[in-house]
């Protein structure tokens, strides 16, 4: 089963262009799935819904969150999708089972006193602080995950630096517009403080020739636990609850565009969000929006 699991690893990250992450999580699920097969022994051609839904009650017992619960069954039912076409088994057993019913969660948005305090962290007077305001200006500004922001290139930007290029989960490509402050970030950083953080331009290039955006103290490219690790700390200067994280920004970013008047669809094309249902979690903290539409839309609004 482990060979299996390592062919399909693969294919996420080179065929279907699934990020590092995802192959990381899913080597995980599957893995554990793994060991547990042969502690039971169970027979990975021969698993069947009954064996799933002892797995489950296993990871349940082990005080694993539903959440997580969720994420391992939605490993194990690609994988075997992916075994079905390969043909090692011949039908998929999760096909059979009901994923569980998760409880709704609402994202946490930073506020704008929050906001403001992390903005005043950075010191503008070195490299590092330039890098750090345009990091956090492009989170606020695109919605970007983290890992979408430390695959940004200095040639990601387009119309004279007015949008950029990113790329989502599974390659998938959007071009998001910038407001002004955050194109002055970029431009900041671009041209007075990156060349200055460079040490060996070859640590500063990607195999591809693109030129990486964020560069380290040490001259070398950030990768997304670099970039966490950098919000982290400016978060913690400005004296910033923990709750907020890369994340909420992406959620703030949302959330303050529905507030702003912005259409559902609009955001759900800027966060890159494969369905709309996904981007209607934002509805539940932008009351103020869907009261304006009613007003704005409906006939019978005025009367």
């Amino acid at each position: 089963m482990r060979a299996y699991i390592d062919d399909y690893c693969r294919y996420l990250v080179d065929v279907m262009g699934r990020s590092v992450q995802t192959d990381r999580a899913y080597r995980q699920h599957l893995y554990a799935f793994e060991e547990w097969c042969a502690r039971e022994h169970v027979d990975v051609a021969e698993v069947a819904a009954r064996d799933l839904r002892r797995y489950l009650a296993f990871l349940h017992a082990a005080g694993y969150a539903p959440r997580t619960v969720a994420a391992h069954l939605s490993s194990i039912r690609s994988f075997f999708r992916w075994m079905v076409r390969m043909g090692p088994v011949d039908s998929n057993p999760v096909d059979l089972m009901l994923s569980p019913k998760l409880p709704t969660t609402l994202p946490v948005v930073a506020t704008r006193s929050q906001l403001e305090r992390l903005f005043e962290a950075p010191d503008r007077d070195t490299a590092q602080g330039l890098r750090d305001v345009c990091m956090l200006e492009l989170l606020y500004a695109s919605g970007a995950r983290i890992s979408e922001l430390a695959g940004l290139d200095v040639e990601s930007f387009e119309d004279a630096g007015r949008a950029c290029r990113l790329f989502g989960k599974g390659s998938k490509e959007r071009i998001v517009p910038l407001h002004r402050r955050a194109q002055h970030a970029v431009r900041n950083y671009t041209l007075d403080a990156r060349p200055s953080l460079i040490v060996d331009h070859h640590d500063a290039v990607r195999p591809n020739g693109r030129h990486a955006l964020f560069i380290s103290d040490r001259g070398r490219i950030m990768d997304a636990a670099s970039l966490r690790y950098r919000f982290t700390v400016l978060r913690d200067r400005a004296g910033v609850s923990r709750s907020v994280t890369p994340h909420t920004m992406r959620h703030t970013f949302a959330t303050d565009l529905l507030d702003g008047g912005a259409d559902l669809r609009t955001v759900q094309e800027l966060l890159g969000h494969a369905s709309l249902s996904t981007t209607q979690i934002y509805t539940h903290l932008a009351p103020e929006s869907l009261k304006s539409a009613v007003r704005q839309a409906h006939p019978r609004s005025g009367s």
